[in-house]
């Protein structure tokens, strides 16, 4: 899951609608937990449910993008923030690996947190895992599992590109990559590749740099548990 830095409140809201386009700019149209490019469906999620925290109903601090199905399965669930990752708190990247066919698992870094994480948006919901059907119209896994193949195929392109001009097709790529969101399933199938990684965190709106290295590598986030 990519880690996000939102910045310091642009505005103050009267409503917390009115956030949108200012959480767009700063995070790019990517639902924060599944990381599904939406342009036009996203909606302010509230980390702590306004239904429960109505004293942050209209805080920044309090603010992320959700899709349709991760707003729906996370409801609202009283949170305590320490008892779940956040990809604006930790670098939650290191907390989960990707893998073809659209699974996500947890690495065993900030274990019981990360398994929260996952059970609270419902991200290991996928098809072909038995007890975790997701319902007919959550297609998430499935927009991972193609999202993941596009940068197989991708990565495997590159490779057959002359080095003269393998650098401009990379960029080409990243633009694609961006294009198409799932952050992480890209560094997933493009972790050995430096140049890469690091022109997708430099290009994708509100990836927290803090989180790597020179190399495009997570490391723990300054203040964060992982």
């Amino acid at each position: 899951m990519r880690p996000i830095s939102r910045g310091p409140a642009p505005n103050t809201y009267l409503r917390y609608q009115d956030a949108i386009g200012d959480l767009e700019a700063r995070l790019g149209t990517y639902c924060t937990y599944c990381e599904r490019r939406l342009p036009i469906s996203l909606a302010v999620e509230h980390i702590s449910p306004k239904s429960i925290a109505r004293h942050l109903e209209t805080s920044w601090d309090n603010f992320l993008l959700g899709c349709t199905n991760c707003n729906s399965v996370k409801g609202d669930a009283l949170v305590d923030m320490d008892d779940w990752l956040w990809p604006d708190r930790d670098n939650t990247l290191r907390a989960f690996s990707y893998s073809e066919g659209g699974f996500v698992q947890t690495t065993g870094i900030a274990q019981e947190q990360a398994e929260r994480l996952l059970d609270l948006v419902g991200l290991r919901r996928h098809g072909a895992i038995p007890g975790r059907q997701p319902a007919p119209r959550d297609k998430r896994w499935k927009d991972r599992e193609q999202v993941f193949a596009i940068a197989q195929r991708q990565r495997d392109i590159l490779l057959r590109f002359p080095e003269e001009t393998r650098e401009e097709a990379l960029q080409l790529i990243v633009d694609t990559a961006v294009g198409w969101g799932f952050f992480s399933c890209w560094l997933a199938v493009f972790h050995d590749n430096p140049e890469f990684c690091r022109q997708l965190i430099a290009c994708m709106p509100g990836t927290a740099a803090d989180c790597f290295d020179d190399s495009g590598i997570p490391i723990p986030r300054p203040g964060g548990r992982c």
